[in-house]
């Protein structure tokens, strides 16, 4: 990599590639709108995190909901990640990565006994257990299966992360996890319970934070209760200290912290413990490890502004409808140097007023054909994509050195219909 950037998504004599692919080339052989995804970005990034907590005992266990096609997993699993899972689909998309159940972590507010009986049977590392009634479910499921359930329960710290409001997890009015005020009886509880085997706390905040403070914040309480529960009688060998790092989605904000910080500060807080750290990054990994490449359409001269018209669509890319997130938006023929630019709204062709990615975003001037390609979207992109107004779901491509293979492809739209079926009494 240059100059110490994030990514392999780097310009050459006027070129965006991915690694050593010109996306251009790419965008020939697929067509637009597409993910692209580079496999060194990926593994730089696992590999950071791994570094940053080589003091101790440690398992990186990557959180499958920020990217989860079957490459990204498969290229993770090769350098010995662990998974982080919230759904017996994740379960199973990590076990056929050939992730071991010792190595997945199943986390989430509603597993449902199925859920449960399959990780039991498939073998899993833990689960993080987010309330009462769970738990009790989990021990009616083991003992009939006759084995223990390993778990650890998730506490609610009631630290403000900070960060978006639909993505904060650890105040006390979100629905993870509970009070850490009443981690005692229920630990208490868990103990008296048949099928459970207690292994340690879990604790998660929030995603996309920019500071380190809110984790300090919580890992200090979580550390006090190991303490606690040790007295107690419980076995804390592990804890779970969750994701959340956040990423910066454009080039002039503040960087946030480094894993190598980030470590540093966990060593800080729970180093003393004797315990093993796992953590669970979904977005730090996979966010600038992708990108989405989109073609213009249209320009379209409206009413005191200008319309930037392209063939990606709120379905393809929800985070800024949803979220009102920033991406950095830029074309893939760079432009040349001193030219002026010009303010767009940046829009999809799907029939709702939400379908804007960017309002007044100022950026060199574009034309129908053009390519762009919107940068750090190789988190929660592909996977909250949908076929909203009969449009395909997007592909998704990774590139590696100077290759580049479709890992999911773009249904016809015969596939799409065909997937429903109409009742012989119509």
């Amino acid at each position: 990599m240059e100059g110490g950037a994030l990514d392999h998504f780097l310009y050459r004599d006027g070129q965006l590639f991915a690694e050593d692919v010109s996306v251009a080339e790419i965008a020939r052989a697929v067509e637009t709108p597409f993910y692209l995804y580079s496999h060194a970005t990926l593994v730089r990034h696992f590999r950071l995190f791994d570094e940053a907590l080589a003091w101790g005992p440690h398992m990186v266990c990557y959180a499958v909901k920020a990217a989860s096609n079957q490459a990204i997993l498969t290229a993770l699993a090769a350098e010995g990640a662990g998974m982080d899972v919230v759904s017996g689909g994740e379960y199973a998309r990590a076990k056929a990565a050939g992730v071991p159940g010792a190595r997945i972590v199943f986390s989430g507010v509603g597993k449902t006994r199925s859920e449960i009986r399959a990780a039991l049977d498939g073998g899993i590392r833990q689960f993080n257990v987010e309330s009462e009634p769970e738990m009790q479910v989990i021990s009616e499921v083991a003992t009939s299966m006759g084995v223990v359930a390993p778990i650890a329960v998730r506490v609610n710290p009631d630290v403000d992360a900070k960060t978006h409001a639909k993505i904060a997890t650890g105040k006390s009015e979100n629905k993870f996890g509970i009070p850490i005020a009443r981690a005692r009886e229920v630990y208490a509880e868990a103990a008296a319970l048949p099928g459970l085997k207690v292994v340690g706390i879990d604790v998660h905040i929030g995603s996309q934070l920019t500071q380190l403070e809110p984790f300090e914040m919580a890992y200090r309480k979580v550390a006090e209760l190991t303490e606690v529960l040790r007295a107690e009688g419980h076995a804390i060998e592990r804890l779970d200290l969750g994701g959340g790092l956040g990423i910066p989605y454009a080039r002039s904000n503040e960087a946030p912290p480094l894993p190598t910080d980030y470590g540093a500060m966990v060593q800080r807080t729970v180093g003393h413990l004797g315990v093993e750290v796992e953590i669970e990054p979904g977005r730090l990994i996979a966010g600038n490890a992708g990108i989405l490449v989109s073609r213009v359409i249209y320009v379209k001269n409206g009413e005191g502004r200008d319309f930037l018209i392209l063939d990606a669509a709120m379905n393809d890319l929800i985070r800024p409808a949803m979220y009102d997130a920033y991406h950095d938006i830029v074309p893939v023929a760079e432009a040349e140097p001193g030219i002026e630019q010009v303010a767009y709204d940046v829009v999809g062709p799907v029939c709702e007023t939400g379908d804007t990615f960017a309002k007044g975003r100022v950026m060199p001037p574009l034309a129908a054909g053009d390519l762009v390609a919107f940068r750090s979207a190789g988190a929660y992109g592909a996977v909250m994509s949908s076929e909203y107004n009969t449009r395909p779901l997007v592909p998704e491509i990774m590139a590696k050195n100077d290759q580049f293979a479709v890992i999911r492809a773009r249904p016809s739209f015969d596939d799409m219909i065909n997937r429903d079926t109409v009742p012989e009494w119509l």
